[in-house]
């Protein structure tokens, strides 16, 4: 059974900027132009390995990869001991459809040889409970077919990975799609299209399949704060609506990769106000309030008094709420729920921007400096560096920059869940290595005033499973898959595109499962006051407390799966390599109107607004990242199969 999380507001006017798989990057090499032709071919390859974790429990995940282009039981083992240089992408369409794309190819890291699998769905075992220019162009995308469908998707005959966690199994079919949206394309303002990975949700009632065999829909993405390398800039905050078609490519394999096959069109922009209609910024927090306040919420909001234009120049200053956001949900009437990190608070936006309401989370959770309120993240303006706070860490809350990343609800939309990206700074949190017990709170939304309902630890998996010092894989999303078990983006960090050539291999970025059933329940008076802690400073966890079951499941890095469409983790510092951040997620299905578990996973990519070719302010500000890099807004596609029964949200 599968319940929809439908945006009811009708769709703003599109006003298309650019074809996210016609744009073509400088970074590329060999770039070039092409309309697509389809294409067939037989080809499989797999990888397995068998891996134990123990993380407060025992738990082990059988990996393995094989592809079968042809979908048949015959399959050629290929050892795939790979040159430098990937074989350029080729291209691939329906004929009821013209996409231009971009054919390329971009050095990769040798992968290991591989077996294949003979196996339907590989081995798993089951977890015990445990405590200027626009570089883009008008999109040439057209569907003549537009009426829904329902076309039977087989699926594939082997699989990545499978894991069970509370008795529930989930499996990694295969990489299913990639795209991107160019680094310096730009918004209906002018403004640079940026850090759109923060996270995203999906218009359920719009996603369908085409006559054509392809899908679409209409995404909603958040970028976060703006262009902050150099220093926090007065960059509304706003909401993003994008349109996506994924068109499979059954055909794609390491020696013939698949040319980006999910396009993303931008559509509109919406704006966010604060209560009285003045603009919501991305600036970071003054250091102590008074801070901003409104008639219509009980208590303060996280704001800044800024200097001229907010960018460094001339202008009338003023004061305005602050806002990171990093979370994203579509209400049932059209509204926008959105977490932040500077608060860090959830706010409840109208379908036209406005702010209606706004959740402050328990005492324990909110930055304190000299024992009074102090939201500022250690993020000064770009106009003034030496606004920094004293002491840099706040002793207790939520640490700098570590607030509420992962934010979800249940189909119904009664339900608001919220977790820390990590553990709270009397709980371990300055430290990365003892940052792993992270809050997860609950809220009934269905209240004027939501109401807050429990509150559980999360103890997040570290990026070396069997070392016990090694960094903490803090995440970036949450979503929710039943009322007690809930899928989270957890990742390392300073690996990836943009992080300088030694630093290209990423060892920890997964989608993982949690499951709260068996976990105590520490909501009240110890826990939740501005001293109380749930653990040690060295990150020991309260032996009187449980925190959820965590079990690790799909590997974002395997690179059998990721060559397929050019892409890779580890080598080459080139635009086919995989950016640092991952931050989003949203469940498709694979058969819209079906009751069956099979779903494409998308998640975007947070780019961090780096470019060389970037405005904000309406265009006003032009700005050149210091690192000298392009990064693209990267998007991956995978197709999975959640447990039987199960009742997602498809956001």
């Amino acid at each position: 059974m599968r319940v929809t999380n439908s945006i009811l507001a009708a769709a703003p006017v599109a006003f298309t900027l650019f074809n996210a798989v016609a744009a073509a990057p400088p970074a590329y090499e060999a770039a070039k132009l092409s309309t697509s032709t389809s294409r067939s071919a037989s080809h499989s390859t797999s990888h397995s390995t068998s891996h134990s974790t123990s993380h407060s429990t025992s738990h082990s995940t059988s990996h393995s990869t094989s592809k079968s282009s042809s979908r048949s039981s015959t399959k050629t083992t290929k050892s795939s001991s790979r040159s430098s240089s990937t074989p350029t992408p080729k291209t691939s369409s329906k004929s009821s459809t013209l996409v231009t794309s971009v054919s390329f190819s971009s050095s990769v890291p040798a992968t290991t040889s591989v077996a294949t699998s003979a196996s339907t769905v590989v081995s798993s075992s089951t977890s015990s409970v445990a405590p200027t220019s626009t570089s883009s162009a008008v999109s040439t995308a057209t569907s003549s077919a537009t009426s829904s469908t329902t076309i039977p998707i087989p699926s594939p005959t082997t699989v990545v990975n499978s894991t069970t966690c509370g008795g529930q199994t989930y499996v990694y079919e295969e990489l299913a799609g990639y795209g991107f949206i160019a680094s310096d394309a730009r918004d209906k303002l002018g403004d640079t299209i940026g850090g759109i990975g923060s996270s995203i949700a999906l218009d359920g009632s719009s996603w369908q399949q085409l006559a054509s065999g392809s899908y679409t829909g209409q995404l909603y993405a958040i970028p976060d704060r703006g262009w902050n390398t150099q220093g926090t800039v007065n960059y509304q905050n706003r909401v993003h609506k994008i349109q996506i078609t994924l068109t499979l490519d059954e055909s794609a394999t390491v020696d013939s990769p698949s040319a980006p096959n999910l396009q993303m069109e931008y559509v509109d922009t919406i704006l966010f106000t604060d209560p009285a209609g003045t603009p919501v910024t991305g600036l970071d927090a003054d250091v102590r309030g008074p801070y901003l306040t409104f008639p219509s919420i009980p208590f303060d909001l996280p704001s800044v008094h800024f200097q001229g234009d907010g960018f460094g120049k001339d202008g009338p200053g003023g004061q305005r709420v602050v806002m990171d956001g990093e979370g994203l949900f579509l209400g049932h009437d059209g509204s926008f729920w959105v977490s932040d990190e500077y608060g860090p608070y959830i706010y409840h936006f109208s379908a036209t921007g406005s702010m209606i309401g706004a959740i402050r989370p328990p005492d324990a959770i909110i930055p304190l400096r000299n024992s009074s309120e102090s939201f500022s993240a250690d993020s000064p303006p770009i106009y003034d560096p030496s606004l920094a706070p004293i002491p840099t860490d706040n002793p207790t809350g939520r640490d700098n920059n570590q607030g509420f990343e992962g934010l979800t609800t249940n189909p119904d939309g009664t339900r608001l869940y919220v977790l820390l990206q990590s553990a709270t700074n009397q709980d371990g949190g300055p430290s990365n290595k003892n940052s792993r017990n992270s809050r997860f709170l609950i809220y009934d939304i269905t209240t004027p005033q939501p109401t807050y309902l429990s509150e559980y630890v999360v103890s997040l998996a570290r990026t070396v499973s069997s070392d016990s010092s090694s960094k903490i894989a803090r995440q970036s999303e949450i979503h929710y898959v039943s009322d007690t078990q809930f899928m989270v983006l957890a990742r390392d960090s300073g690996e990836g595109r943009g992080q300088g050539p030694d630093a290209t291999t990423s060892v920890y970025r997964h989608v993982d499962i949690f499951d709260i059933s068996a976990a105590t329940d520490i909501k009240g008076a110890r826990a939740d006051c501005s001293t109380c802690s749930i653990a040690t400073s060295k990150g020991v966890l309260n032996s009187t407390i449980t925190a959820a079951q965590y079990c690790p499941w799909l590997d974002f890095n395997v690179n059998s799966q990721l060559n397929r469409f050019g892409v890779h983790n580890g080598g080459a510092d080139d635009a086919g390599l995989l950016n640092e951040k991952w931050e989003s997620m949203a469940l498709l299905p694979v058969n819209p109107g079906s009751n069956d578990e099979e779903f494409f996973l998308l998640s975007l990519s947070d780019n961090d607004f780096i470019t060389q070719n970037g405005y904000l302010n309406s265009g006003a500000f032009q700005y050149s990242d210091a690192s000298g890099y392009d990064l693209l807004n990267q998007a991956l596609v995978f197709r999975v199969r959640l447990p039987s029964g199960s009742t997602p949200l498809v956001s």
